[in-house]
């Protein structure tokens, strides 16, 4: 579970450079909505599952998603596994990414998911200069057929959860919500 940190953004029970003392794979910053998970493993786990994990490679240029998605009733109609979809029941969702690895562009990577059913963008995950990960956009289902709504304000699972400014320290681990 992540740890809130409080507002100078240290860990009280964990001095910051203890987390870095695992090298063996590399952390990621999550930017979900307004939220900072800092040092995480890519995962993000919604409602106590793994719904979601990001993975950049700088060293080749790659941004990948693995995830599963849900309808409202909480049924598994999608699996796509880095970049590549494992099944899409009725062809729902269109995944879009950029710039191509071998692109004579510089541009940021990024990644959209689009739920052709109702035209809203799934996920939109980018990197930045920084090479923290943002995920700006989303709006679709949990496991249990509850809406997850992300914009550059909050993340929210409805109903109940709304997260806004908040910092967690995930120390290697996945960003849970929920």
């Amino acid at each position: 579970m992540a740890e809130k940190l409080d507002p100078s953004g240290t860990s009280p029970a964990r001095p910051p450079q203890a987390v870095e003392a695992n090298k063996s794979k590399p952390l990621l910053e999550l930017n979900i909505g307004s939220n900072v998970f800092r040092n995480t493993n890519g995962v993000v786990k919604l409602q106590g599952k793994e719904q979601m994990v990001v993975e950049f490679h700088p060293e080749e240029n790659q941004l990948l998603l693995t995830m599963d998605f849900y309808d409202s009733a909480g049924s598994h109609v999608a699996h796509l596994r880095r970049n590549a979809w494992a099944f899409n029941t009725a062809n729902r969702f269109a995944l879009t990414t950029g710039p191509a690895s071998l692109s004579l562009f510089n541009g940021p990577l990024w990644l959209k998911v689009s739920d052709r059913d109702s035209g809203d963008v799934a996920l939109e995950v980018t990197v930045t200069h920084r090479g923290k990960i943002q995920i700006p956009n989303g709006k679709f289902y949990t496991h249990k057929g509850h809406l997850v709504e992300i914009t550059s304000h909050y993340c929210r699972v409805v109903p109940g959860l709304t997260l806004f400014g908040d910092v967690f320290e995930t120390r290697g681990g996945a960003a849970s919500i929920g």
